[in-house]
């Protein structure tokens, strides 16, 4: 809870600089939001978490009945609103929230998005496991996340010496095949992997994953409930 009070301090510090600084790779974002875009449908209710200042949600949001994005700092959600109320956007709702405690109901949502998040969350397995939970049966979580252990060993050095001086919020380094085997973990099938980045090199993969559907979330729960009466 420290940890994400520190973080959210950190993004509260930075978020209109934020707000301001320009996409690097703006191809490689349209084509992460294009292909969203046609994941989703007209009346799709939608979350995305670590939604920052906006942008993406507000991207996605003409194409579902209901958008909503979440962020652990309060600075980033402010700006969000502002946003949305510049563009008359009336089906969007941004809200503060950790990635692991936005509040909903189970299965309240048909898609769930995390666009570069999931290295900066403290607990990826809790965070997935309620993005899981917030999900309707045979909903999509899409995701896309920079794999620190696929960059330059100069950045990975630099992040400890950054995070020091409180210049850098948490960061976690791993590789696409580890955040694979998490999100399968956390019991969803993998049905796309891609790499959208311009450059030869793409470190962020963009990965569409989807939760179990009624009969085979209903089955764990039966073999688990099996489980335990041979036990007894």
């Amino acid at each position: 809870m420290l940890r994400d009070t520190r973080d959210a301090a950190f993004w509260d510090r930075i978020a209109r600089k934020y707000a301001n600084d320009a996409i690097k790779d703006m191809a490689g974002y349209e084509r992460t939001i294009e292909r969203t875009r046609t994941l989703v449908q007209g009346a799709d209710a939608v979350l995305e978490i670590g939604c920052g200042t906006g942008t993406s949600a507000l991207r996605i949001a003409p194409v579902v009945g209901r958008m909503v994005g979440t962020d652990v700092a309060g600075e980033m959600v402010a700006i969000a609103r502002e946003k949305a109320g510049a563009q008359a956007c009336a089906n969007v709702d941004f809200e503060v929230a950790a990635a692991d405690r936005t509040a909903g109901t189970a299965g309240s949502f048909d898609a769930v998005l995390a666009f570069n998040v999931l290295h900066l969350v403290t607990d990826r397995a809790a965070t997935m496991r309620h993005a899981r939970h917030l999900l309707k049966p045979g909903g999509l979580f899409i995701s896309k996340t920079p794999c620190l252990a696929e960059m330059s060993p100069l950045l990975r050095l630099a992040v400890p010496v950054a995070q020091a001086f409180g210049k850098a919020p948490h960061v976690s380094v791993f590789a696409a095949r580890d955040l694979e085997s998490e999100i399968e973990c956390a019991g969803f099938t993998i049905i796309e992997q891609a790499r959208h980045g311009s450059g030869r090199k793409d470190p962020r993969i963009f990965i569409v994953a989807r939760a179990p559907d009624f009969e085979s979330a209903q089955g764990r729960v039966d073999e688990e409930e099996r489980r335990v009466r041979e036990a007894l």
